[in-house]
């Protein structure tokens, strides 16, 4: 959850001793307890988790974050429905808010054995009610350039905040996802990762340490989604089960 010159991913933040948090953590394919259903049908709503491949900044992003079960997740997207008969999603990406072709999103990343590399969460009965006030919130938005700089305050979105924003709005301004501190530093060394240096140097602007943000990692281990779907096996990932879809 950032953007650059093609990141669709969020900040990092920390979220308990141990730094998980803002763009989501991704590294080490798991295949074994996958699920390999043929029966399983998206809903509009559903949130699509990604492992993206993106270079230095998703890699520090994944250093620093932690999805459902270990994964690596560095993007979401939102089901929004059908367009002539083919599932799209609506997304912040580095070219803005905007909906694209399910395939398109899908094949992005791969994982060794060719399968995007995407879990599917779906929001518990209670909160099912919010999806069509949330899809309309987040089609409003189609249009609105990336946040590059990570401003949860602004009028511009990245990835996880699109989704953040969508179901605060469908809630009656009570969010249904946490907001945590975001950490741009490597855990290993104690200082701020050099690609989020330049990074924030070329926009001239401060690195935004400790402000408010949310990830996708963070929101696929939300206690109000189930994860329902594999369609491959993101990195780090270690399942343990899936629940059925309701």
């Amino acid at each position: 959850m950032s953007r650059q010159t093609g990141i669709s991913h969020g900040p990092f933040m920390r979220l308990s001793a141990a730094i998980v948090s803002a763009a989501v953590v991704f590294a080490g394919c798991q295949g074994e307890g996958q699920d390999r259903r043929t029966d399983f049908a998206l809903e509009p709503g559903d949130l699509l988790f990604q492992d993206s491949d993106g270079g230095p900044l998703c890699e520090a992003i994944e250093a620093v974050t932690s999805g459902y079960e270990g994964a690596h997740l560095s993007h979401v997207g939102i089901v929004a429905g059908q367009k002539d008969g083919a599932y799209v999603v609506i997304e912040a990406a580095a070219a803005g808010v905007d909906t694209v072709p399910l395939d398109r999103f899908l094949q992005r990343s791969l994982d060794a054995n060719h399968r995007p590399k995407v879990l599917v969460g779906r929001l518990k009965p209670p909160f099912g009610r919010l999806i069509p006030a949330t899809l309309r919130h987040a089609k409003a938005l189609q249009g609105k350039p990336y946040d590059k700089i990570f401003d949860i305050h602004n009028d511009a979105y990245y990835c996880s905040e699109l989704v953040y924003c969508s179901f605060l709005a469908a809630n009656g301004g009570k969010p249904l996802f946490e907001l945590q501190p975001m950490t741009f530093i490597d855990p290993a060394t104690g200082v701020t990762f050099g690609a989020w240096r330049e990074y924030f140097d070329k926009l001239g602007v401060p690195i935004p340490e400790g402000q408010p943000g949310i990830n996708p990692g963070g929101i696929s281990r939300s206690t109000i989604l189930t994860i329902v779907h594999a369609y491959g096996a993101p990195t780090g990932w270690k399942p343990q089960t899936i629940a059925r879809p309701r």
